[in-house]
């Protein structure tokens, strides 16, 4: 009698020849996404007298692009998994070539505003594909290269970002130079879906998947209370607006439920919480959040500080913040080569150094910045170094770690729960850092601003401290569970 043939097991990993190419392709589509943000920043006085554009008006040209970037992916991310990452890759990327050429085209400032708003959906439909397709075509030390690789790509575009602004602005003049910043995304784009073609891997399921619409409906729902809570603060500076905190919580809430059903009884939800089973996934989703709000409030401060308190210029302002940058840029290669050795320690280290910094900032900014014939700019490049050393050394590990045990199956929806998890990290930040900050200075004049940062500084640190506990009850964590019998 024939022994029956034993059931075939999973195929073994065979590592893609070109994932270093595909890697670049998928940093320079991020860069593009990322570059955006900065160098709007910069053209906003141009757009203002181009388009007579006020206020209000300015402040949804930078913060629509954000808030529909924040929407959108945990959805995309599934779908990136269900349908193929590199076909939403390319959509999300033609998508930004678009509405790239349609802003730099609007001729008024509500067309500048709905072509941002659908900017930003098109670039947060490409963010999480990348994460997915990180975890698919690299495996243990590589993947932490990789990851750290993109950390220094996010640090290079942030630095880079005011510089190639106020260039294009000077090349193309008052009317045109505007423009330029947005025309920009054409050309690389173009060049990013053509190479993504030939060297991106296929990958998803491709099965016939339910999408959990009415689950993709109250995430984004709940998602854009917080955003737009966030986004409207910074301009209007209305405590009001902390109330659509409580349909967010409450749509939360029936999100959980619909989509622990959903879960339990196997029937394609939009996010999976058999994820949050893995304690390294649930630990480095919470400390994103708790770790952004610091990362994502001081610099915006600083900017005000520089423009508002010391009279910058808008340019002058981001290069006065480019050593923080550096600083990420450099530490986020050096920890990607060494995370997967180091693990969680790296993380909580990162963490107390980006703490230290910050502290040293708010001493420089009520001791010296004020009464010193050194330009502040100067004296605080080495506190902002620290910073800019523990964000590159945090971000970039905390993502790798919190991936490296999820399923590359799901690795897009896995990416784009974090991401989330990071944008609303930025929101509550960039409102509650930068409400603290204003209350801190109101009825100070000018020579109030250090004292401003400095409030601002011990209001961020809480977050910080935060950060540094779950990081640590993770640590202790894992500790335990490698001490028992196996």
């Amino acid at each position: 009698m024939t022994e029956p043939l034993p059931e075939p097991g999973p195929e073994p990993f065979r590592p893609d020849p070109h994932r270093w190419v595909a890697l670049a392709v998928c940093c320079s589509a991020l860069f593009m996404t990322l570059l955006d943000v900065s160098v709007t920043n910069v053209a906003l006085p141009s757009i203002a007298r181009a388009t007579g554009a006020g206020n209000s008006g300015l402040q949804w040209i930078v913060s629509g692009y954000t808030l529909a970037f924040g929407l959108v992916p945990v959805l995309a991310g599934r779908l990136g998994d269900d349908h193929g990452r590199r076909r939403m890759f390319q959509v999300g990327v033609a998508g930004f070539v678009v509405t790239s050429a349609l802003s730099g085209l609007s001729p008024t400032t509500g067309v500048l505003i709905a072509s941002r708003v659908l900017q930003g959906l098109s670039g947060g439909l490409i963010n999480p594909q990348v994460s997915g397709l990180v975890q698919q075509m690299f495996r243990g030390h590589e993947r932490g290269k990789a990851f750290g690789t993109i950390g220094t790509m996010v640090g290079t575009a942030t630095a880079l970002g005011p510089v190639i602004g106020g260039g294009l602005i000077a090349l193309g003049g008052e009317h045109l130079g505007w423009r330029l910043v947005f025309f920009v995304n054409v050309p690389i784009g173009i060049a990013v879906l053509v190479l993504a073609r030939r060297y991106l891997p296929d990958s998803g399921r491709h099965g016939h998947h339910r999408l959990d619409v009415g689950g993709a409906a109250l995430l984004g729902a709940s998602t854009f209370c917080v955003l737009f809570a966030a986004v409207q603060y910074d301009a209007l500076h209305d405590l009001r607006l902390m109330w659509l905190v409580v349909p967010a919580v409450v749509l939360g809430f029936f999100l959980r439920r619909r989509e622990s059903r959903l879960t339990r009884e196997r029937k394609d939800p939009l996010v999976d919480l058999r994820l949050f089973r893995t304690p390294s996934y649930t630990a480095g989703v919470v400390l994103a959040l708790a770790f952004f709000p610091a990362q994502a409030g001081l610099p915006l401060v600083l900017a005000l500080y520089y423009q508002r308190g010391l009279g910058y210029s808008a340019l002058e302002s981001g290069l006065g913040i480019t050593a923080f940058a550096v600083g990420s840029a450099l530490s986020a290669t050096v920890a990607g080569r060494f995370v997967t050795r180091i693990g969680r320690p790296l993380v909580v280290g990162a963490a107390a150094l980006f703490g230290l910094g910050a502290i040293a900032l708010a001493v420089v900014a009520l001791l010296f910045s004020g009464h010193s014939p050194v330009p502040a700019a100067l004296l605080l490049a080495g506190p902002l170094f620290l910073m800019g050393c523990g964000s590159g050394s945090l971000i970039t590990p905390n993502q790798t770690l919190t991936l490296m045990e999820v399923d590359p199956v799901t690795g897009s929806t896995a990416g784009g729960v974090l991401q989330t998890a990071q944008r609303i990290g930025l929101a509550l930040g960039q409102a509650i850092v930068g409400a603290v900050f204003f209350v801190a200075i109101s009825g100070k004049g000018a020579t109030g601003y250090g004292h401003g940062l400095a409030v601002a500084v011990a209001a961020a640190l809480g977050f910080v401290a935060l950060a540094l506990v779950v990081g640590v009850v993770d640590l202790r964590t894992n500790r335990r569970r490698s001490r028992l019998p196996t």
